[in-house]
């Protein structure tokens, strides 16, 4: 049976974190951190788990702050380079899932300390990540403090330092608390962000791209402006990261993003939508033709992706976008564009019979739309 993903915290992982913590401070009660970490572990999901773990960590270690910092450096495992996920605390120091609730720990416990907890939150996201610890500061009143520090780490050596930076300030990240104030004005990020995004390390440009699709879900048009300040002059790592980003953006149409990628609005001379299914069943096909004809002389590219209004149970219906693909329709030509959309059951969906339809939207803009039949039984 493969483990479950709250089992990155298990009793071998605390009674090695005890281990460590014992041999930097002879007067930790490993015995007594034990019994406390893992009792009712079993019965906690994972971020439970952490922050029970947390817990025994303010329990056991000691009330002075810098004393404590010091026992959590000396425990933490020599950095190597290897890639850090996977690993679990050795004979050599804590690593891995066990600097989660240490850098929440920090997080908790530091915020009189900052410029020590800015130092163990830089050792321990070298060995695995202190995304969740450092959101702490960013929501306490050493925000601006603990901006000028990312700022500085922007340009550090290590790559999960710089990576860091883009992850920890991320407004939606998930698992994570949320940052209200860069959800309302994401200005401070995009400054960060435009430092990052010729990283060297994929590892850090996939972690831009993913900060900036955040942003998009609050505030499109400056996501989609700064994809389109960044096009320019944009090697093939920074287009990858643009199209990333954008994500959200092309699924939603937004114009200038589309505009990004060369998608501009349309010209036809005729757009027909035929349905070659005008009646569906669960678990058969909506079979569908799209022919359309250029109205000028210059190659147009197309993303061609499609809406199927889904009949609900009050009888309203509520639209769901699909991707469809990328053409290029040359100029004075016809294009004959055929797909077929499955109706089968899914977890995500319920479905009921009655007049369903279908939306074609060509870069951003509705060309057609017809209606058919679906039908749970025959």
């Amino acid at each position: 049976m493969p483990e479950l993903f709250k089992d990155k915290f298990n009793p071998h992982v605390i009674q090695s974190m005890a281990l460590h913590f014992q041999a930097a401070w002879e007067g930790f009660d490993q015995v007594g951190f034990i019994e406390f970490a893992t009792n009712g572990l079993t019965d906690l999901e994972l971020k439970e788990r952490s922050k029970h773990i947390t817990d025994a960590m303010f329990r056991y270690l000691p009330d002075d702050f810098t004393m404590a910092s010091d026992i959590l450096l000396a425990s933490l495992r020599p950095y190597k380079t290897e890639d850090i996920y996977g690993l679990t605390p050795d004979n050599d120091g804590i690593v891995g899932w066990a600097i989660m609730p240490m850098a929440d720990y920090v997080g908790l416990y530091g915020q009189d300390h900052h410029d020590l907890s800015m130092t163990l939150l830089k050792e321990m996201t070298k060995r695995f990540s202190s995304e969740f610890g450092i959101r702490y500061f960013l929501l306490s009143d050493n925000k601006s403090k603990t901006l000028a520090t990312l700022k500085e780490w922007t340009t550090d050596k290590n790559y999960h330092v710089r990576r860091l930076v883009s992850e920890g300030i991320r407004p939606r990240l998930p698992w994570a608390m949320q940052l209200p104030d860069f959800i309302t004005d994401p200005e401070p990020i995009i400054e960060l962000l435009e430092t990052l995004k010729d990283d060297p390390e994929e590892y850090v440009r996939r972690s831009v791209a993913n900060n900036l699709n955040d942003i998009a879900k609050d505030h499109p048009d400056l996501a989609a402006n700064t994809a389109l300040k960044w096009m320019t002059d944009a090697d093939e790592n920074r287009v990858k990261l643009i199209r990333h980003a954008c994500r959200t953006l092309l699924k939603q149409s937004h114009p200038t993003a589309l505009q990004v990628f060369g998608y501009f609005p349309v010209e036809l001379k005729d757009a027909e939508l035929k349905i070659k299914t005008p009646t569906v069943y669960l678990n058969e096909h909506l079979e569908f033709e799209l022919l359309l004809e250029s109205e000028t002389s210059e190659n147009q590219s197309l993303m061609i992706d499609y809406i199927i209004h889904h009949q609900k149970k009050n009888g309203v219906t509520s639209p769901k976008v699909f991707k469809g693909k990328k053409v290029i329709l040359k100029a004075g030509e016809t294009l004959n564009v055929s797909k077929r959309h499955p109706f089968k059951q899914v977890t995500t969906r319920t479905y009921y019979s009655g007049q369903h339809a279908i939306e074609i939207i060509i870069n951003g803009v509705s060309i057609a739309k017809s209606e058919f039949q679906f039908f749970l039984e025959k």
